[in-house]
């Protein structure tokens, strides 16, 4: 594929990832990342290939209403996709352990995939997770 296709096939999964989180309908997301993925940075205790991925975006949808990920700038070279993305939704379910504050959120982070017949199959992402803590009230901010 292309870098073109690449980046894409990135946006549709990004997407996806949305209307599944929305919708509580993750079928689609086996179109765009494999079964076997391999997350270089899983959330905590998070299961490998894509029942992970599903996992964790099962915990957003509880989480946060109105949820939502865009993509601010994305660069490919290769079979690699880097994205900027941010994370919005409204807090209204416990995350984490932290009980629901009804703020609005905006989760910032880089991830990249690397692609291969037409799929994810590796994914490398940080994320500011002491920034959504903080916003959520579950951390201090500076100062």
């Amino acid at each position: 594929m292309s870098t073109e296709e690449n980046k894409a096939l990135m946006r549709r999964a990004y997407e996806t990832m949305t209307n599944a989180v929305r919708t509580g309908d993750f079928s689609p997301l086996g179109a765009l990342i494999a079964a076997d993925v391999v997350d270089h940075n899983p959330a905590p205790g998070q299961k490998p290939g894509l029942e992970g991925v599903v996992e964790v975006f099962t915990m957003f949808r509880a989480a946060f209403s109105d949820f939502r990920m865009e993509v601010e700038d994305m660069i490919a070279e290769g079979d690699q996709v880097a994205s900027r993305i941010t994370i919005r939704g409204k807090h209204t379910g416990a995350f984490m352990g932290i009980p629901p504050t009804g703020k609005e959120i905006a989760q910032t982070g880089i991830d990249i995939a690397r692609i291969a017949g037409g799929k994810a199959v590796e994914r490398w992402g940080e994320f500011d997770n002491v920034g959504l803590l903080q916003q959520l009230g579950a951390m201090p901010g500076p100062g």
